[in-house]
């Protein structure tokens, strides 16, 4: 047992460095989802047919497609090494996301009473006023937690990434075990590691959730 928490500090340095990677892929992953989630469903509510079938059919072709699947078609067949690796791995993981995004908006904005933007509408604002102004504040509020579980979700994605040999938490335990052939323990250490981080967003999340229930009453 000594040996295994003596292992954990000598290798935790390390892991924690794929720890840093994997949060600035998810955090910049997101924010690159978000840009694309809302040109989507700004597409799939616009009424012009043709923007919501190129909205819908992106949506539907992304979210079939397993992640794994995604990243090694994505970064072989399209990026080509073209890009760095982390580059490369913040774009697949915000194409990835950004299919949950765009419905994830798509289902906050109609949450939205459709009284309001023609109430809006009839007091002289522009289809985007009314959506900055009035819309969008609101449909933030009911968002948030999705976000929040987004970000979660494309938290642990990122492990698949090491498919591409992405230097993330996963990919830096599989580096230590090519040398000292000691997998259970090392993924055991990264898996530790993991729980805590996703288990911190989650209370955050969920305070979050409830904070924002308190200031609807």
């Amino acid at each position: 047992m000594s040996e295994y928490f003596s292992m954990f500090a000598e290798y935790l340095p390390r892991l924690l460095d794929g720890l840093r990677l994997t949060v600035v892929i998810a955090v910049f992953g997101l924010l690159f989802a978000v840009l694309l989630g809302i040109i989507l469903c700004i597409f799939s509510i616009s009424g012009v047919r043709l923007l919501q079938k190129l909205a819908n059919f992106y949506i539907m072709l992304v979210r079939g497609i397993p992640l794994m699947i995604l990243a090694l078609f994505l970064y072989f067949g399209v990026i080509k090494n073209s890009l760095g690796l982390t580059i490369s791995a913040v774009l697949i993981l915000g194409i990835n996301a950004s299919a949950y995004m765009a419905e994830i908006f798509r289902a906050g904005i109609q949450a939205i009473d459709y009284g309001q933007m023609e109430a809006a509408r009839s007091l002289g604002m522009s289809y985007f006023q009314t959506m900055g102004r009035v819309i969008l504040p609101q449909a933030v509020k009911i968002m948030i937690p999705s976000l929040m579980n987004q970000f979660i979700s494309s938290l642990k994605d990122t492990a698949i990434l090491s498919a591409i040999s992405v230097n993330e938490l996963t990919m830096s335990a599989r580096t230590i075990i090519a040398r000292n052939y000691k997998a259970f323990e090392v993924y055991s250490y990264a898996a530790v590691i993991y729980i805590i981080v996703i288990t911190a967003l989650t209370f955050l999340s969920k305070k979050v959730e409830q904070r924002l229930s308190y200031d609807k009453r």
